[in-house]
């Protein structure tokens, strides 16, 4: 669709406002138009009358030019207010389907795009866009309206000396058009220069430990610096463009009146027209230049509100990798079978991550994978909710492929707990909640001492209301550990992803946690990732994944007698 059809497209559910809107911008623009002509009739008939009938028709026209003021303050306050409204309800719906579109997206696209850039395109871009979606039609149809109407009424006064102020303004609407390509790089410009600002600050802050432990406040000092000089020197081009652009049209618009002054006194001298018309006629220029001044002003609100558009639309344009097959079917009665069957994968379709890896578990089993750093065991599980998809071969729960199931259903069967534990700054009851959305408190309470984390929450002031702080900061590694137990523990899955959910962890709070996942891990197929092979020593299977494949299979005590790589991992933790 033509990308000025489908900005047109967020005026349908407010059309009603929108045609008010107008309506109002045209009654504002009659009774502009309309006062130098009123002038004009009272000036060359009324005026000449003898001062009783001057004196008799001045409470009217005092009573008329009242009524035509309130109106066109009502309308103006409509514009003001409901206008504005309307633009912002319109930048409510773009927010709503470019956070739903935001939430479409796979894993894949965030690999690439940094949550800087696109809080910047949620926030300021849709910004320029409310604005343009309020001004746009509005500034266009008011100075349509008002140089239109003023030049029909001028040439009723002398076509001569209306052609040639016409002759001007074309030449003003070449000029702009010239200067608007160079506003429109420009201004991409500037989007794409504050966008880097925002990934500059984001990292910073959200490193701002890191940094400080590092000492490397200058450094980072010096990145934002960057950052911000180049946004700095964008907005200089951008302002250079725009001085030439403002100084140029005062430069022509000032032409208009320097042509009313001259061709006007010349006409005048030669008996064409008269010398109270031409004072109208410098008044009609004042309604003529004006909506000049306007698109003048709106060129910028056009050309910011029309970049962020554009950088709206490449979101909403961009194809979502992970997608429900038409006749994807519900994932129901799990049984928890999980076969790998020749599996390929690849992030970036160059780099092959995994190669023709078969691997298989029967209901309600464990099984481990283990191997070095960078083999593949992440993306391994990472396959199975179809965060990603496979490349080649197949992924099958109970004999169905993941591609042929809805990710809903799909996901619902499936819990994970990672070893960088994600909490929203809220409470604790509600990001235990986050596991099953509208859980009640005693399901809540119940998967917090099955997490062993309940005492440690009644001991808080607030109990289950307290705020653990932004992503949880407040609270121990093992803490925010068990609080993610907790929330799978509600969530009840028939599958279970443990992603080195204790690699990170002392002893003391690893012994606590393994508690928790061997009773979370009860009745469930369940896949372990560990670097501590101290924890998955009886696991019904173990596999050991080698440059993207698996090198050996077995038991704990069956690799061990193999003598082969798992036995290598295992000398070295423990001999």
């Amino acid at each position: 669709m033509n990308i000025y059809k489908r900005f047109i497209s967020y005026y349908r559910p407010h059309w009603k406002l929108f045609a008010f809107d107008m309506f109002c911008a045209f009654v504002v623009s009659m009774v502009d138009i309309s006062i130098p002509q009123i002038l004009r009739f009272l000036t060359n008939d009324l005026f000449l009358e003898s001062k009783y009938v001057i004196l008799g028709y001045l409470p009217y026209i005092f009573a008329i030019l009242m009524v035509m003021y309130i109106i066109r303050m009502l309308c103006q306050y409509f514009i003001g207010s409901w206008g504005h409204i309307m633009g912002s309800r319109m930048e409510s719906d773009m927010r709503r389907d470019l956070f739903a579109k935001m939430e479409e997206l796979s894993f894949s696209y965030y690999d690439n795009h940094s949550t800087g850039d696109m809080n910047a395109r949620m926030v300021s871009d849709l910004f320029d866009i409310s604005e343009l979606a309020h001004h746009g039609p509005e500034n266009l149809f008011l100075s349509f309206i008002k140089i239109a109407g003023s030049i029909i009424i001028l040439l009723t006064i002398n076509v001569n000396l209306t052609l040639l102020l016409l002759a001007i303004i074309v030449f003003i609407v070449i000029f702009s058009g010239n200067l608007n390509i160079k506003m429109r790089r420009v201004f991409m410009d500037n989007r794409r220069k504050i966008s880097g600002i925002n990934v500059s600050l984001q990292d910073s802050i959200e490193g701002i430990r890191v940094v400080k432990s590092f000492a490397n406040e200058e450094a980072e000092a010096k990145k934002f610096d960057k950052a911000n000089n180049a946004f700095l020197k964008s907005k200089k081009d951008s302002y250079m463009v725009m001085g030439s652009f403002q100084a140029g049209n005062g430069f022509l618009q000032g032409l208009l009146y320097v042509a009313v002054l001259v061709a006007g006194g010349y006409y005048v001298a030669q008996g064409k027209i008269k010398a109270t018309d031409l004072a109208v006629y410098a008044l009609y220029i004042n309604v003529v230049v004006a909506p000049i001044n306007i698109l003048v002003e709106f060129l910028e609100t056009f050309q910011k509100g029309f970049a962020g558009f554009k950088r709206f639309i490449e979101i909403m344009d961009t194809e979502t990798e992970i997608k429900d097959l038409p006749n994807a079917v519900e994932l129901t009665d799990v049984k928890g079978k999980i076969d790998y069957d020749n599996v390929s994968f690849s992030y970036d379709g160059v780099s092959g991550i995994l190669s023709n890896l078969n691997l298989s578990i029967e209901p309600g089993k464990i099984a481990a994978l283990v191997g070095a750093s960078g083999g593949g065991k992440t993306t391994i599980c990472s396959l199975l909710p179809r965060f990603y998809d496979v490349t080649g071969g197949s992924v099958k729960i109970d004999g169905k492929d993941v591609r042929d199931i809805t990710q809903k259903s799909l996901r619902k069967a499936i819990g994970t707990v990672q070893q960088d534990v994600y909490l929203f700054g809220s409470t604790f009851k509600e990001n235990i909640a986050y596991g099953k959305i509208g859980a009640t408190d005693e399901e809540i309470i119940e998967a917090a001492k099955k997490a062993n984390i309940h005492d440690f929450i009644m001991s808080l002031p607030d109990g289950y209301d307290t705020q653990v702080g932004e992503r949880g900061v407040r609270l121990s590694g093992g803490q925010r550990q068990r609080i993610s137990i907790a929330r799978v523990f509600l969530k009840n899955p028939q599958i279970l992803i443990l992603d080195e959910a204790t690699s990170a962890l002392d002893n003391e709070s690893e012994r606590y946690i393994q508690n928790s996942l061997d009773e979370l891990a009860k009745g469930r197929t369940t896949i372990v990732i560990a670097h501590r092979l101290s924890t998955i020593i009886n696991a019904d299977i173990i596999y050991v994944i080698e440059n993207g494949t698996v090198k050996e299979k077995g038991t704990h005590k069956e690799l061990l007698e193999k003598n082969g790589t798992y036995a290598k991992y295992y000398n070295m933790q423990f001999k």
